[in-house]
Protein backbone atom coordinates (compact mmCIF):
# COMPACT_ATOMS: atom_id res chain seq x y z
CA UNK A 1 0.00 0.00 0.00
CA UNK A 2 1.19 3.51 -0.78
CA UNK A 3 2.99 4.96 2.22
CA UNK A 4 3.53 8.42 3.65
CA UNK A 5 6.38 10.38 2.03
CA UNK A 6 9.75 9.62 3.59
CA UNK A 7 10.85 13.23 3.12
CA UNK A 8 8.81 16.26 4.08
CA UNK A 9 10.12 19.82 3.78
CA UNK A 10 9.16 22.39 6.36
CA UNK A 11 6.72 24.29 4.18
CA UNK A 12 4.17 23.48 1.51
CA UNK A 13 4.81 24.01 -2.17
CA UNK A 14 3.08 24.40 -5.52
CA UNK A 15 3.15 21.61 -8.09
CA UNK A 16 1.86 22.71 -11.52
CA UNK A 17 -0.52 20.40 -13.37
CA UNK A 18 2.01 19.44 -16.03
CA UNK A 19 4.54 18.44 -13.36
CA UNK A 20 1.95 16.59 -11.29
CA UNK A 21 0.98 14.47 -14.27
CA UNK A 22 4.47 12.95 -14.34
CA UNK A 23 3.96 11.37 -10.93
CA UNK A 24 0.55 9.82 -11.62
CA UNK A 25 1.80 6.32 -12.41
CA UNK A 26 -0.30 3.20 -12.70
CA UNK A 27 1.48 1.84 -9.62
CA UNK A 28 0.50 4.85 -7.54
CA UNK A 29 -3.12 4.78 -8.72
CA UNK A 30 -3.23 1.07 -7.81
CA UNK A 31 -1.97 1.94 -4.34
CA UNK A 32 1.17 -0.14 -4.82
CA UNK A 33 3.90 2.46 -5.38
CA UNK A 34 5.18 5.43 -3.42
CA UNK A 35 5.76 8.90 -4.78
CA UNK A 36 9.43 9.80 -5.45
CA UNK A 37 9.22 12.81 -3.16
CA UNK A 38 12.75 14.11 -3.70
CA UNK A 39 12.10 14.44 -7.42
CA UNK A 40 8.66 15.87 -6.73
CA UNK A 41 10.00 18.60 -4.45
CA UNK A 42 12.63 19.50 -7.02
CA UNK A 43 9.78 20.05 -9.48
CA UNK A 44 7.69 22.05 -7.02
CA UNK A 45 7.82 25.76 -6.24
CA UNK A 46 8.26 26.31 -2.48
CA UNK A 47 5.84 28.63 -0.71
CA UNK A 48 7.07 31.38 1.66
CA UNK A 49 8.58 30.35 4.97
CA UNK A 50 5.56 31.36 7.00
CA UNK A 51 3.64 29.50 9.73
CA UNK A 52 0.61 29.73 7.44
CA UNK A 53 2.30 27.29 5.07
CA UNK A 54 3.57 24.79 7.65
CA UNK A 55 3.53 21.39 6.02
CA UNK A 56 3.61 19.47 9.28
CA UNK A 57 0.32 21.00 10.43
CA UNK A 58 -1.46 19.52 7.40
CA UNK A 59 0.35 16.20 7.58
CA UNK A 60 -0.51 15.76 11.27
CA UNK A 61 -4.13 16.58 10.54
CA UNK A 62 -4.35 13.97 7.80
CA UNK A 63 -2.78 11.32 10.03
CA UNK A 64 -5.31 12.16 12.75
CA UNK A 65 -8.17 11.82 10.26
CA UNK A 66 -7.04 8.33 9.26
CA UNK A 67 -6.64 7.36 12.92
CA UNK A 68 -10.00 8.75 14.05
CA UNK A 69 -11.79 6.95 11.20
CA UNK A 70 -9.70 3.77 11.27
CA UNK A 71 -12.69 1.60 12.26
CA UNK A 72 -15.17 3.33 9.94
CA UNK A 73 -15.61 3.55 6.21
CA UNK A 74 -13.03 5.99 4.76
CA UNK A 75 -15.88 8.20 3.53
CA UNK A 76 -16.52 9.13 7.16
CA UNK A 77 -13.26 11.07 7.16
CA UNK A 78 -14.72 13.80 4.95
CA UNK A 79 -17.01 15.27 7.61
CA UNK A 80 -14.23 15.19 10.22
CA UNK A 81 -11.45 16.55 8.02
CA UNK A 82 -13.19 19.25 5.94
CA UNK A 83 -13.72 21.88 8.67
CA UNK A 84 -10.34 21.20 10.27
CA UNK A 85 -8.50 21.41 6.96
CA UNK A 86 -10.22 24.71 6.22
CA UNK A 87 -9.30 26.11 9.65
CA UNK A 88 -5.71 24.92 9.26
CA UNK A 89 -5.18 26.10 5.67
CA UNK A 90 -6.39 29.67 5.95
CA UNK A 91 -6.57 30.63 2.31
CA UNK A 92 -8.04 33.38 0.22
CA UNK A 93 -10.36 32.08 -2.47
CA UNK A 94 -7.77 33.07 -5.05
CA UNK A 95 -5.16 30.92 -3.33
CA UNK A 96 -7.63 28.05 -3.02
CA UNK A 97 -8.36 28.24 -6.75
CA UNK A 98 -4.75 27.33 -7.57
CA UNK A 99 -4.69 23.65 -8.47
CA UNK A 100 -0.91 23.56 -7.93
CA UNK A 101 -1.43 23.76 -4.16
CA UNK A 102 -3.81 20.81 -4.10
CA UNK A 103 -1.58 18.79 -6.44
CA UNK A 104 1.24 19.24 -3.95
CA UNK A 105 -0.88 18.21 -0.98
CA UNK A 106 -2.12 15.06 -2.70
CA UNK A 107 1.22 13.95 -4.12
CA UNK A 108 3.86 15.50 -1.90
CA UNK A 109 2.18 15.53 1.52
CA UNK A 110 -0.44 12.80 1.75
CA UNK A 111 -0.61 10.35 -1.20
CA UNK A 112 -1.25 7.61 1.35
CA UNK A 113 -4.42 9.41 2.47
CA UNK A 114 -5.67 9.79 -1.11
CA UNK A 115 -5.21 6.06 -1.68
CA UNK A 116 -6.74 5.15 1.69
CA UNK A 117 -9.76 7.40 1.12
CA UNK A 118 -10.41 6.93 -2.60
CA UNK A 119 -9.15 3.50 -3.65
CA UNK A 120 -12.03 1.85 -5.50
CA UNK A 121 -12.61 -1.73 -4.38
CA UNK A 122 -14.28 -2.59 -7.67
CA UNK A 123 -11.68 -1.05 -9.98
CA UNK A 124 -8.72 -1.66 -7.64
CA UNK A 125 -7.40 1.81 -8.38
CA UNK A 126 -7.81 5.49 -7.56
CA UNK A 127 -9.34 7.88 -10.06
CA UNK A 128 -6.45 10.16 -11.07
CA UNK A 129 -8.67 13.20 -10.59
CA UNK A 130 -8.51 12.71 -6.82
CA UNK A 131 -4.81 13.51 -7.10
CA UNK A 132 -5.02 16.13 -9.87
CA UNK A 133 -8.48 17.30 -10.78
CA UNK A 134 -11.14 20.02 -10.54
CA UNK A 135 -11.90 21.62 -7.18
CA UNK A 136 -15.08 19.58 -6.71
CA UNK A 137 -13.24 16.29 -7.30
CA UNK A 138 -9.64 16.61 -6.08
CA UNK A 139 -9.21 14.92 -2.68
CA UNK A 140 -8.27 18.00 -0.66
CA UNK A 141 -9.73 20.82 -2.75
CA UNK A 142 -13.22 19.32 -2.47
CA UNK A 143 -12.98 19.28 1.32
CA UNK A 144 -11.64 22.82 1.65
CA UNK A 145 -14.25 24.24 -0.72
CA UNK A 146 -17.03 22.30 1.00
CA UNK A 147 -16.07 23.96 4.26
CA UNK A 148 -15.82 27.37 2.61
CA UNK A 149 -19.21 27.15 0.90
CA UNK A 150 -21.24 25.35 3.58
CA UNK A 151 -19.98 27.10 6.72
CA UNK A 152 -22.41 29.54 8.35
CA UNK A 153 -20.07 32.37 9.20
CA UNK A 154 -17.79 30.94 11.91
CA UNK A 155 -19.97 27.83 12.39
CA UNK A 156 -18.71 24.65 10.74
CA UNK A 157 -21.57 22.43 11.89
CA UNK A 158 -23.38 22.72 8.52
CA UNK A 159 -20.16 21.51 6.88
CA UNK A 160 -20.23 18.32 8.93
CA UNK A 161 -23.83 17.71 7.88
CA UNK A 162 -23.16 18.40 4.20
CA UNK A 163 -20.06 16.22 4.07
CA UNK A 164 -21.99 13.36 5.62
CA UNK A 165 -23.79 12.90 2.28
CA UNK A 166 -21.37 12.05 -0.53
CA UNK A 167 -23.68 13.32 -3.25
CA UNK A 168 -23.75 16.71 -1.57
CA UNK A 169 -20.04 16.82 -2.39
CA UNK A 170 -20.13 15.01 -5.71
CA UNK A 171 -23.08 16.87 -7.22
CA UNK A 172 -24.07 19.98 -5.29
CA UNK A 173 -20.55 21.31 -4.79
CA UNK A 174 -20.06 21.90 -8.51
CA UNK A 175 -23.23 24.01 -8.92
CA UNK A 176 -22.81 27.77 -9.31
CA UNK A 177 -25.81 28.46 -7.07
CA UNK A 178 -24.02 26.97 -4.06
CA UNK A 179 -22.01 30.19 -3.75
CA UNK A 180 -25.26 31.80 -2.57
CA UNK A 181 -25.06 31.26 1.18
CA UNK A 182 -28.83 30.96 1.89
CA UNK A 183 -29.04 28.28 -0.82
CA UNK A 184 -26.22 26.29 0.78
CA UNK A 185 -27.76 26.53 4.24
CA UNK A 186 -31.23 25.60 2.98
CA UNK A 187 -29.85 22.42 1.41
CA UNK A 188 -28.13 21.52 4.67
CA UNK A 189 -31.33 22.16 6.60
CA UNK A 190 -33.23 19.70 4.40
CA UNK A 191 -30.58 17.11 5.24
CA UNK A 192 -30.85 17.82 8.97
CA UNK A 193 -34.64 17.53 8.86
CA UNK A 194 -34.49 14.21 7.06
CA UNK A 195 -36.28 15.48 3.96
CA UNK A 196 -33.18 14.47 2.01
CA UNK A 197 -31.90 11.07 3.14
CA UNK A 198 -30.08 9.31 0.32
CA UNK A 199 -27.63 10.07 -2.41
CA UNK A 200 -30.43 9.76 -4.96
CA UNK A 201 -32.42 12.34 -3.01
CA UNK A 202 -29.49 14.75 -3.03
CA UNK A 203 -28.97 14.29 -6.76
CA UNK A 204 -32.64 14.88 -7.54
CA UNK A 205 -32.77 17.98 -5.34
CA UNK A 206 -29.59 19.39 -6.86
CA UNK A 207 -31.00 19.06 -10.38
CA UNK A 208 -34.29 20.67 -9.36
CA UNK A 209 -32.59 23.57 -7.56
CA UNK A 210 -30.20 24.19 -10.44
CA UNK A 211 -32.95 24.07 -13.05
CA UNK A 212 -35.15 26.48 -11.08
CA UNK A 213 -32.22 28.89 -10.72
CA UNK A 214 -32.39 29.53 -14.46
CA UNK A 215 -35.69 31.36 -14.03
CA UNK A 216 -35.74 32.33 -10.34
CA UNK A 217 -33.08 34.56 -8.82
CA UNK A 218 -32.43 33.09 -5.40
CA UNK A 219 -30.55 36.16 -4.21
CA UNK A 220 -33.73 38.18 -4.75
CA UNK A 221 -36.01 35.63 -3.12
CA UNK A 222 -33.66 35.09 -0.20
CA UNK A 223 -31.18 37.97 0.18
CA UNK A 224 -27.91 37.48 2.04
CA UNK A 225 -25.92 39.95 4.12
CA UNK A 226 -22.91 41.62 2.54
CA UNK A 227 -19.75 39.53 2.93
CA UNK A 228 -17.25 40.81 5.48
CA UNK A 229 -13.89 40.79 3.70
CA UNK A 230 -12.22 42.29 6.75
CA UNK A 231 -13.25 39.41 8.99
CA UNK A 232 -11.91 36.88 6.50
CA UNK A 233 -8.64 38.80 6.11
CA UNK A 234 -8.18 38.95 9.90
CA UNK A 235 -8.83 35.22 10.16
CA UNK A 236 -6.27 34.50 7.45
CA UNK A 237 -3.73 36.82 9.07
CA UNK A 238 -4.08 34.89 12.32
CA UNK A 239 -2.63 31.95 10.43
CA UNK A 240 0.63 33.88 9.97
CA UNK A 241 1.24 33.42 13.69
CA UNK A 242 0.47 29.70 13.54
CA UNK A 243 -2.78 28.14 14.73
CA UNK A 244 -3.66 24.93 16.52
CA UNK A 245 -6.86 23.23 15.41
CA UNK A 246 -8.60 21.15 18.07
CA UNK A 247 -9.19 17.52 17.20
CA UNK A 248 -12.05 16.82 19.63
CA UNK A 249 -14.19 19.89 18.94
CA UNK A 250 -15.01 21.88 15.85
CA UNK A 251 -12.82 24.92 15.19
CA UNK A 252 -14.24 28.36 14.43
CA UNK A 253 -14.19 29.94 11.02
CA UNK A 254 -14.01 33.63 10.08
CA UNK A 255 -16.17 35.81 12.32
CA UNK A 256 -18.58 36.79 9.59
CA UNK A 257 -22.25 37.47 10.13
CA UNK A 258 -24.39 34.35 9.85
CA UNK A 259 -26.83 33.80 7.02
CA UNK A 260 -30.17 35.57 7.61
CA UNK A 261 -32.57 33.05 9.17
CA UNK A 262 -35.58 34.35 7.24
CA UNK A 263 -33.80 33.78 3.93
CA UNK A 264 -32.76 30.25 4.89
CA UNK A 265 -36.30 29.31 5.95
CA UNK A 266 -37.83 30.78 2.80
CA UNK A 267 -35.53 28.76 0.58
CA UNK A 268 -35.86 25.64 2.70
CA UNK A 269 -39.62 25.68 2.18
CA UNK A 270 -39.21 26.42 -1.53
CA UNK A 271 -36.67 23.63 -2.05
CA UNK A 272 -38.86 21.18 -0.15
CA UNK A 273 -41.64 21.92 -2.63
CA UNK A 274 -39.25 21.45 -5.55
CA UNK A 275 -38.08 18.14 -4.14
CA UNK A 276 -41.64 16.90 -3.64
CA UNK A 277 -42.14 17.10 -7.39
CA UNK A 278 -38.64 16.01 -8.39
CA UNK A 279 -38.17 12.58 -9.99
CA UNK A 280 -36.02 10.41 -7.72
CA UNK A 281 -34.69 7.22 -9.26
CA UNK A 282 -36.18 4.25 -7.40
CA UNK A 283 -38.68 6.42 -5.52
CA UNK A 284 -41.75 5.04 -7.27
CA UNK A 285 -40.59 1.47 -6.82
CA UNK A 286 -40.07 2.00 -3.10
CA UNK A 287 -43.56 3.46 -2.78
CA UNK A 288 -45.10 0.49 -4.56
CA UNK A 289 -43.16 -1.92 -2.34
CA UNK A 290 -44.44 -0.12 0.74
CA UNK A 291 -48.03 -0.38 -0.46
CA UNK A 292 -47.62 -4.10 -1.13
CA UNK A 293 -46.30 -4.59 2.42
Amino acid sequence: MTQAPDYLPEHLGLLPDEEAARFLTDGLLAGKDNVPVIALNEAAEPLPESPRWRLRAVRDLVEDAMYVCRDDRPTQADAWLAPRLHATLRLTRTEAADSALWNYLALGVAPDFVVWRHLSESKKSVNARYFKGPYHKQAFARLWWSAELFRDGPDYDPVVVACGNQDMLNTVLRLDVIDHRPTAQALVRLLKRGVIRTGRDANALAKAVNTAAATLMYDMLAPDTERDAGAVRSWIDEGEAGVTVHRHSLPAGPVEERVPEESVERLTDHFAELFADAPVRGKETSAEDTEDD
